[in-house]
Order: structure tokens, then sequence, then C-alpha cells
């Protein structure tokens, strides 16, 4: 039995099925949300992990950044230039040719035009211009792909850090720390100082820094001078200064200077009537002339810039803007270099030989021109000489041609001369052989054809006598080298190194270790006269032996033998004796001399052998003229000198050569006038000093430097040198007011020459520069030192002279044998004590 069921509905009938309820609608979640979360996340990370990179760049970047502060400071570098004693310019030392001008200087429209065409906001920005990296950005997407550079965005801020810290690589990392610095400048100088050292820095072409300098060498005028279209030009130029060079690329020039006329328009800095007017002006460059420089005097102003270098280093010599006054006197300078020249030409002519054409080359009518001009010319022509090409040959003369022009504008053009056969008498072959007495030579040439022929490039120089005609010239292989300074002061007047500082920039006056020979005795017969034996005392001229480690040595005198007779002490050195001056050095002892080498200055610890009482040891050229200006003035010290000041770019002297104290130079116009103090140590006994001076005298009037006095006609002493198979040609002498050395020889030491002595070749070149240094002043007597005796003697050929004594030593001398008395000796005194002589 069924169960009824409980619910009531049950029990219903049963009809269609009614269909369930609608469910509620699902909320469907929304996807994107989880990928912009995702991506926040990203963003969040990637920043984070930036920061931290930027953060640590930048510590880095910091820490390798370079000192700026120094630029607080910064004084750029100018051209130090070297004046000669009369304020003619003789040379500029620079590694960059500027002119630093202060800002309140530079005109406010030329600071503009800069402004304008390089950083428009440069007042407004704090070192870093991020509107113009914008800018600069677009414009490279704008012209991608057609090969043009992307414009910089750089601030003049920023070229200053690139210019003068962190250099100008092409990397990311240096524009980062370039605009790093950048932004410390900034709190560190002021505007107008940043803008002082950019205008002062950047290069403007033309070898030209900074603005002062480029508006020389453009329009060679002042800044203050210059047109609101040459402002507008010069500050084109940083860009690309060698490609907007009006000379070269006068169109390119035009249009960017317009350009930057336009940007200073726009900017307020011009009207635009000044715009108009400034565009229509024609751009017409006038190139500065460099100042022309004292031809002469290369090895002496080498000499300088030597010296520069050791005493304030090479940054400050060539880039210090020192103005250098030196002591050149270019007349004497010319003037030794032209003696000089003409003394290695003489001997060149009498011992050198014809050796030969300085080339050849291929002669034709239409290709001896492109071949000569091709062809350098020969260094150390002189530039009256011609380098030319003989074209034909006859037994009496050969014609030549050669190239001229009056100027690097003009074409050049032909001319020619003819070589006469007896012109060339000098150009006798060198035969083969051994050289130990000099080169062995041939006759003189009888044809031309035994000298040149076609097609030979010789040097030839006009003949001003004889129109039409060339004299054949050639290079001397002898070399020399000429010091003339100031006794008082030693003050270097002249220096010539040798023939042409364009052949060898060796300065044989100052560089060259020679032997002295002769000219050395001086110094062995004044420890004799400090000693008080008086010039009058004789000694034996005869045969010495000196035992040595290596043999015997055996001196002589100039050319053999020896007179055998006892000869004065004066007249041993007029005569240049050998003998007896190893004789006197004996009895002096050589410490003895080489104590007064030392202190002359001569040789520093000079070996105390015998041999070097001849002249055997090295010295300079500018020891030996400065050791004998201590026997003009009596017995002090002279240090040799080629600066007499330098200032620095302020003008103040920040080195002198004269170190002598001024006393009263403070005191008013009623005050006493002002003395120098002598301070110039007294390294030898002025009497005994004056003794030498007297008796160098008569080796110029009787002895062999007799070439040396010629012509004149006023006290000069001096004395000759020539050293063992005639290597080395010296003389060395001196008035009151002058010391001239002279040295003759070879670069490669080797005989000049039998009989080729000091007297024939040294003092020739002496004279001619005495001559020229004396002309037209008055003769000038030597002075004699308080408490000397001038006593009347008589020389042994009758001739009666006033000797110089030293008080009480006047009938001194001794016989030299025990019977025979001192020849020569004093008869009477004539003139006291000192005096003039």
């Amino acid at each position: 039995m069924a169960t009824p069921s409980l619910n009531p509905e049950a029990a219903a009938p049963q009809g269609p099925a009614a269909p369930p309820p609608p469910a509620a609608p699902r909320r469907r979640r929304f996807r994107g949300f989880g990928i912009f979360r995702l991506l926040l996340l990203l963003a969040a990370g990637t920043s984070l992990v930036g920061a931290v990179a930027g953060f640590g760049l930048y510590h880095q970047l910091q820490a390798a950044l370079p000192d700026y502060r120094w630029l607080a400071d910064y004084q750029p570098q100018q051209m130090s230039r070297i004046y000669a004693a009369d304020s003619q310019l003789m040379a500029e030392l620079a590694n960059e040719r500027r002119v630093f001008v202060p800002i309140e200087a530079i005109p406010a429209r030329l600071q503009q035009a800069f402004i304008s065409a390089e950083d428009q906001r440069f007042r407004e920005h704090m070192g870093i211009d991020p509107a113009g990296m914008v800018r600069a950005v677009v414009t490279w997407a704008q012209t991608y792909g057609s090969g043009r550079r992307m414009q910089g965005a750089s601030t003049i801020t920023q070229q200053v850090a690139k210019n003068m810290l962190v250099g100008s690589d092409r990397t990311m990392l240096r524009k980062a720390r370039e605009a790093l610095l950048a932004l410390r400048l900034e709190r560190t100088l002021s505007k107008e100082r940043i803008l002082e050292i950019y205008l002062n820095e950047i290069f403007m072409g033309a070898q030209a820094y900074g603005v002062a300098a480029a508006a020389q060498a453009y329009f060679n005028k002042a800044l203050d001078e210059l047109t609101i279209g040459e402002m507008a030009f010069l500050a084109s130029l940083p860009k690309a200064p060698n490609n907007y060079n009006p000379l070269r690329h006068p169109e390119p020039a035009r249009i960017r200077r317009n350009w930057v006329i336009e940007r200073m328009a726009e900017d307020g800095a011009i009207t635009a009537a000044e715009a108009q007017t400034a565009r229509a002006e024609t751009l017409l460059a006038r190139p500065t002339r460099r100042p022309d420089t004292v031809p002469v005097g290369q090895h002496f102003t080498e000499d300088v810039r030597r010296e520069l270098i050791t005493r304030f280093g090479p940054e400050q010599a060539a880039g210090g803007g020192l103005v250098v006054r030196t002591s050149l006197d270019p007349a004497l300078q010319a003037a030794a270099e032209e003696a000089l020249r003409r003394g290695t030409m003489a001997y060149d002519r009498r011992r050198g030989g014809w050796r030969g054409p300085v080339g050849r080359i291929p002669f034709g009518p239409s290709e001896w021109q492109a071949s000569l001009e091709a062809m350098p010319r020969a260094p150390g022509a002189l530039p009256a000489w011609r380098q030319a090409v003989v074209q034909s040959v006859t037994n009496s003369e050969a014609r030549v041609a050669w190239l001229e022009r009056a100027n690097p504008r003009v074409p050049w053009e032909a001319r020619s001369g003819v070589i006469d056969l007896a012109d060339t008498a000098w150009a006798r072959p060198i035969l083969p052989g051994p050289a130990q007495a000099g080169l062995r030579l041939g006759a003189a040439p009888r044809r031309m054809n035994d000298v040149l022929t076609p097609s030979d490039v010789v040097l030839v120089e006009p003949n001003p006598a004889r129109p039409g005609r060339v004299l054949l010239r050639q290079l001397p292989e002898a070399e020399a080298a000429i010091v003339a300074l100031d006794p008082a002061t030693g003050r270097i007047l002249a220096m010539a190194g040798g023939w042409s500082f364009e052949r060898s920039q060796f300065n044989r006056a100052s560089q060259a270790l020679r032997q002295p020979g002769s000219s050395f005795k001086p110094f062995v017969y004044l420890p004799a006269l400090e000693d008080g034996i008086p010039p009058n005392q004789r000694f034996l001229d005869t045969a010495v032996e000196i035992p040595t480690p290596q043999g015997v040595w055996r001196p002589g005198n100039y050319g053999g033998g020896s007179s055998g007779a006892a000869v004065t002490m004066r007249s041993a050195l007029e005569r240049s004796l050998n003998l007896v001056t190893v004789r006197i050095a004996q009895q002096v002892t050589m410490a003895r001399v080489s104590d007064v080498a030392n202190r002359f200055g001569v040789i520093n610890n000079m070996p105390p052998y015998l041999a070097m009482s001849l002249g055997a040891g090295e010295t300079t050229v500018v020891r030996m003229a400065s050791a004998y200006a201590s026997f003009v003035n009596g017995g002090r010290r002279v240090e040799p000198s080629l600066i007499d000041s330098v200032q620095d770019q302020r003008g103040r002297v920040i080195w002198r050569g004269d170190q002598r104290a001024c006393q009263g130079c403070d005191g008013g116009p009623d005050s006493a006038p002002p003395t120098l103090a002598e301070n110039r140590r007294q390294i030898a006994d002025p009497i005994a000093t004056y003794q030498i001076v007297n008796i160098l005298q008569g080796a110029v009037q009787r002895g062999t430097g007799g070439r040396a006095g010629q012509g004149l006609n006023r006290p000069v002493a001096g004395k000759t040198g020539t050293t063992d198979d005639y290597k080395d040609n010296w003389f060395v002498g001196f008035t009151p007011d002058l010391v001239v050395a002279v040295w003759f020889g070879f670069d490669e030491p080797r005989s000049l020459g039998n009989n080729e002595t000091g007297g024939l070749n040294a003092a020739p070149i002496f004279r001619d520069v005495m001559e020229a240094a004396l002309r037209g002043s008055p003769p000038v007597p030597f002075r004699a030192p308080p408490g000397v005796s001038l006593v009347r003697v008589t020389l042994d050929n009758g001739q009666s002279l006033m000797e110089a004594f030293r008080p009480g030593t006047e009938n001194a001398a001794q016989p030299v044998d025990g019977t025979a008395s001192g020849a020569g000796a004093a008869s009477r005194v004539e003139s006291g004590l000192g005096g003039l002589y």
C-alpha cells in the first residue's frame, strides 16, 4: 500500500513541467587589468633599475670629472716674443697664436654675434639647453637617411667644458661628462667669465686662436674696428673654420655670415636696417702680414729659446706671453755673419777645391724649367745666389739659366747668364789621397769642360760689375763661429754659430767643444805674473823633454825647432813660443794653471797635465770670449748673457740679466745720481790682468796677430791659436769696449792644411767684425789699475815700449844661467803709477 505523500502539492495532478527560473547573470572579469598591472610593475622595475644605474653612472662620472675650479684663474696661452736690443722683433714663440683680450674689451655686438650663432639662450640656461637638445633631435629625425651630420646642441658652456676639460671624443660618455661639467661651471663661474674664456680660447682657423687673433688674421684689424658683417663672419667660424675661409671658399663663407646676421637680427642685437647693410657688405679678407723680424741671428735666437725653456719651462716659454728683451745688436750681428761667410769662402777658394754641381736635371727647351722648379734649393745658399742649370759649355765660358720671380703670386720667369773661365781659377779638382795636411788639389782648370758639363745644376751669383755675367759659387765645407760681447757686462752683442742656420742648427759658438790651442796661453802666464815674475824675465827657448806613462813628450814651437836663446816672457807670448810656455807652466805648476782656467771659466776641472798648457783641453767660443773679458775689466768674473730682461704677460719683470743692485734709484729728482753696485767676483789680481792686456797688445802689434789690427788705428789686444795638425784656428781679441772670439775649422776635426793658422784664417774675421763695431767711434785706451808701474823699456830689436810692472819688480828680472842679466830691464819709470795706456 502506497504511503501517502506528505507534500500536498504532490497529490495534485501533474501537468506539463514548468520551465526553471532564469539564473542570475555572472559578472565577467576584465582581462586587460592583469596586463596593465604587469606593465606597471615592469615600468616601476625598469625605473628603479634605471634610477640605480643612473645614480651609479652619476657617481662614476662625478668621480672621473677633472678639476674645473682652476678655470676661475685661467690665463690662456699667448705668444711669447723675443726682441733685439734695439726693440726689433727677432722671433715669436707660440704653440697657439693668440692675443688674450678681457671680456670688457670685447665689443658687446661681437659677443652677441657669437651668442646668436652658437647659443641663443646662453644668458638664460644653466649650462645645458634642453630645448636646444630637443630641436637637434627633431632636426636629425627629419633629415635621417640624408647623410647629413646631426646638428649639435652644445651650449657655449659645454664647448668650454669640452675644449678645456674633457676633450672632443665623439662618445655618449664624453657628452654626459661635458653636460655635468657645464652645470657645475655655471654654478662656479659668471656668464661673463665663461664667455671670456670661450672667445679667447676657440680656434678660428688661419692659425688663430681667439677673436683678437682672428680679427688680425682675416682683416688686419683690432676688435673695435670690425664692422657688423666682419663680426658676423668671425662668429660663423667656430663651426668649421677651414670650410668658411673666405680666401678659399668665398661663397660658403658669405652664406654662413649672412645666416649669423639673420640670427643677430632675430635676437634684437642689430636692427633690420643694419642687417640689410651688413648682408650687402662685401666679404673681403685682408690677411695680416706677419711682422718683420730681424733677418739675422738665428743661432742667437735658438740659444735664447733654449734658455727660456731651461728657466721657465716649455709651456711658459712658448705660451706664457713673455716679452723677452735680448742683448743682440742687429747691425753688429749682420756684420759678424758677413765676416764669417767672407772668411770661410776665402779659405774654400784657397783650399777647398771644386766639389761638383749640386745636382743634375734633364735639359731640354721644354722640360728644364719644370725640373729646376721641382728641385729643392740647396740648404744654406745665400739669398743672392741662384740655382741654375748649365745650358751649353765652350772652352772659355758656360751659359746657365735659372728661374726668378718677384713674389709667390707671380709666375716664374727664365733668366740666363754666362760664367767666364777666368772666374773659375779656384775650382781645382780634388785629387785622391790622404788629407792629413789638407786636401790635395790639382791644377787650375784650362777649359770650362774641366769644371762644368750641360745639365749640371750649380749655384751662381750675378756679377754686379759685369751685367750678363755670373760667378760660380759653392757652399764651403769649413765652418766658423763668432762671439762679440761687452766686457763690462758680459752681454753678448753678436753670435754666429756657423755658415747658415738653415744648413745646420748646431751652434758652434756655444755647443761645440774645441781645443783652444795657443789662445789658452795667457792663462798660463797669468799665475806667473801674479807671483811677481816681471814681463821682462827671460826663459830659455830650448828643447824640453817631459817623461809620461806613454813615453817622452817633446813639444816644439810652431815650425819646429827652437831659437836656443833666452827670451822675455813678453816676447814668448807675443810670438806664441810653446817651449817657453811649457817652462813657465812647470815653474808655476799645472795645479795653478788649472785653477786659473777654472776661475776664468775656460775649462772646469782641467786635468793638471803639461800638454794642457798648450791648449790641449776643450772649451767653447763663448767661454773664451767671457774669459778674455775678465782681462779687460780688471780681473772680475764675467758671466756671458743673452737675455737682458723677461716680462710676463702683465708687464711685470720676472727676470733680469744684470743682477747688480742700483744704489739711489729710488731717490727723488734732487738726490744724487744712482750708481750700480759692483758685485762681480774678483778672480785675478788687477795688476797681473793688466800686464796680460799690455803683452797681448804687443801680440797684435808685433806678434802672430798682426792681421787682427790692420787698419783699426786704435789699441787692440789679442791672441792667436792653432792646434796640432792645423785642425783648429782661433783668434780672441779685444778693445776696452768689445771682446770678439773667432773659431775656424771643420765640424769633424781634420787638418785645414799646412800653415793654415789662426793668424791667417781667424784674425781677419776678427778684424772685420771689430772694424764694423767700432766704425765712427773714437779710439779708447786701456785703463791701467791703480798701483801699476808703467816703465819704458827697450826691446832686443831696439824698439821701446811702456811695460807694466808690479811695484818693486821693475828690476827684478833674474839671470837665466847665472851670468847674463835680464836684458830689456827697466831703464826708468816714465809715467808713475796707474794712468792710461
